[in-house]
């Protein structure tokens, strides 16, 4: 991989920049915009990332939003479930883990009542 980063350098604001102090960038219309991203991961971690690690959080945020910007399938369609035998427990935070459908753990996740029960979706709509 290619090193982009710089080091022992200092870059100067631009000589046509159009403001004579710092202004903190805005989203617009509610979405976080390229130079929002960049002054909140540069701002709030000094001397904490590259600009290689900047450059790629950057383009990660702007592509999970359009990603999910798109309707997507749920795990209930996952193969794990559907082909593979694991269970998938969400905690009370949306975090999960995997349950092999012949283990204990499993079967206790199934039958607590105290969460909410749902199927993988099937692979077919016979039978």
């Amino acid at each position: 991989m290619k090193d982009i980063n710089y080091y022992s350098t200092f870059i100067a604001v631009a000589d046509d920049c159009p403001v004579s102090a710092a202004e903190v960038p805005q989203a617009k219309g509610g979405v976080k915009t390229v130079p929002v991203i960049q002054y909140e991961m540069i701002s709030r971690s000094p001397y904490v990332y590259t600009q290689a690690d900047v450059l790629f959080e950057v383009h990660a945020d702007l592509e999970r939003e359009s990603f999910f910007s798109r309707s997507q399938a749920c795990l209930r369609a996952s193969a794990l479930g559907k082909r593979y035998g694991w269970g998938i427990h969400h905690n009370a935070e949306g975090k999960m883990a995997l349950y092999a459908v012949e283990s204990e753990e499993y079967r206790k996740l199934l039958q607590d009542r105290s969460i909410k029960q749902v199927k993988a979706m099937r692979s077919s709509r016979k039978s």
